[in-house]
């Protein structure tokens, strides 16, 4: 512990950001980083909990207390050695995380929580900046081959464990670039994919090697994989989108978010619009939008309208507005409900809750509006107010509602996996088997739609399940 009064002395300062008028204007990140001073003044406020319960709160269960102590007494390098043996890629959830162990911290408890997540960050990036961070080339190769299906966080961190243990991976994915929903689901501005690049360049010197363009199941079977391959990991994406059942959702109009949020990191990237585009190019632009779900990414449509300079911009949830504020004695450590507003809900966004769908409103198939009702919850279930409908604007409607697991066709089809009731692929959190010989599951396909934190750790545990399974002994770490 480096400081036993820093949490009473200093108070929570976390990072800021630029003005709203400002970020709107262009796709790059806008966090303003402590300085080092400030971010050792921070780290003092941890208070090495005998019971760390941030420890639980972290999906990869990081080394919370330790880097706090490291990076209070000025020592970068070894809080980045401490960082790295639990989480492959801090620089992913340094910043979008939404830090689960600040919920559980201790300090949470008189809502001043240790600034977590933003000394995570400023570890990470201080340790690329200083050239600390380099391929970890296995001494020695063990002759066996893996083929990871998913470019995601848990892809991404399963391929890089078992590449470091020394076997030779091969990394597919059915896009152009590598990163799933990394690099094609999150807005620039919460995630510049320069971020992914650099891990993939590391990760390639360890010896994976990357199948772009590739979808599994369409492009090549996965019999031949089972055939050229010892194991197979199915790490993609839980992408059936939860669709909007009700009259008039068929029209050009109602859109699913992610389409709309692909395109536009395409464009960013500086892709040729038509191209990243086969339904036709979809911009907010002076367009009075509609995003329904109240979730991450709903919010990233929020931002991402903004930017494209939409009309205006309405965010509604089918559930009840949450409370401002917690009853600590009632959910702490554990993750609480409550009201969240993100950065770009500060942006600009009318956001309204127990709002129920009945019917878009268009006129020779062009959406000109969405029809609602109140939702009432107060007996526990369901029940629409009567008398309350009423009708917003709208252009443009993006469904943000949710996913249904991972899609079967093709993939899964050929695979034959069991499925859970649920849909998602049948594994254990220990071994990580699926129903077939040598092949494994994490991340979203297994659990269903989730955070990066829990890919990553999926991917982790995967990792080492796997190489357990390919020599019968493993020195990874869960």
């Amino acid at each position: 512990m480096g400081k036993e009064t820093g949490f009473l002395e200093v108070d929570r300062q976390d990072r800021t950001y630029d003005d709203p008028k400002e970020r709107v204007k262009h796709y790059k990140e806008f966090v303003i980083p402590h300085a080092e001073p400030a971010l050792r003044e921070q780290a003092s406020r941890c208070m090495n909990c005998g019971i760390p319960y941030c420890h639980n709160g972290c999906p990869v269960n990081n080394i919370i207390p330790d880097w706090n102590h490291l990076v209070y007494e000025g020592n970068w390098e070894g809080a980045l050695e401490t960082l790295h043996s639990t989480n492959n890629f801090p620089e992913f959830t340094g910043r979008i995380c939404p830090a689960p162990c600040e919920a559980s911290c201790t300090l949470n408890l008189i809502d001043q929580p240790v600034t977590i997540k933003s000394i995570e960050c400023a570890i990470v990036d201080r340790g690329w900046k200083e050239g600390w961070i380099q391929p970890q080339v296995p001494e020695k190769r063990t002759g066996k081959t893996v083929a990871v299906i998913g470019s995601g966080p848990a892809g991404m961190a399963c391929a890089q464990q078992l590449a470091r243990a020394g076997h030779s991976v091969t990394l597919f994915e059915k896009n152009d670039r590598m990163g799933g929903l990394l690099r094609y689901g999150i807005p620039d501005f919460k995630m510049e994919k320069h971020l992914i690049n650099r891990r993939l360049v590391q990760m390639q010197a360890e010896g994976v090697t990357f199948k772009t363009s590739t979808e599994v199941g369409v492009d090549v079977s996965f019999k031949s994989l089972k055939e050229n391959f010892d194991a197979i990991v199915l790490s993609g994406g839980a992408e059936d989108a939860r669709m909007l059942n009700i009259p008039g959702f068929e029209m050009s109009g109602v859109r699913l978010a992610m389409e709309f949020l692909t395109q536009q990191n395409k464009r960013v990237a500086g892709d040729d619009e038509i191209r990243a585009a086969p339904r036709g190019s979809l911009l907010a632009t002076g367009k009075h939008v509609i995003v329904i779900g109240g979730g991450d990414t709903g919010s990233d449509c929020v931002g991402t309208s903004n930017r494209q300079g939409a009309a205006s911009v309405t965010q509604i949830e089918i559930m009840p507005e949450p409370p401002v504020k917690e009853n600590k004695l009632l959910t702490w450590p554990d993750w609480p409900m409550k009201l969240r507003t993100s950065t770009s809900h500060e942006e600009g966004v009318d956001r309204d809750w127990a709002v129920l769908t009945k019917k878009v409103v268009g006129e020779n198939g062009v959406v000109t509006g969405l029809k609602c009702v109140r939702a009432d919850w107060s007996e526990g279930q369901l029940k629409e107010v009567p008398g309350s409908e009423f009708v917003i604007k709208a252009d443009l409607i993006l469904l943000a509602m949710g996913f249904l697991g991972p899609k079967k066709a093709g993939l899964l089809d050929q695979a034959g996996v069991k499925l859970t009731d649920r849909g998602n692929v049948e594994a254990d959190t220990e071994s990580y088997r699926t129903s077939e010989d040598m092949v494994f599951s994490c991340g979203d396909m297994r659990r269903g739609q989730s955070l990066v934190v829990w890919a990553i750790r999926e991917g982790r545990q995967c990792a080492r399940a796997v190489d357990e399974a390919l020599m019968g002994v493993t020195e990874l770490p869960r």
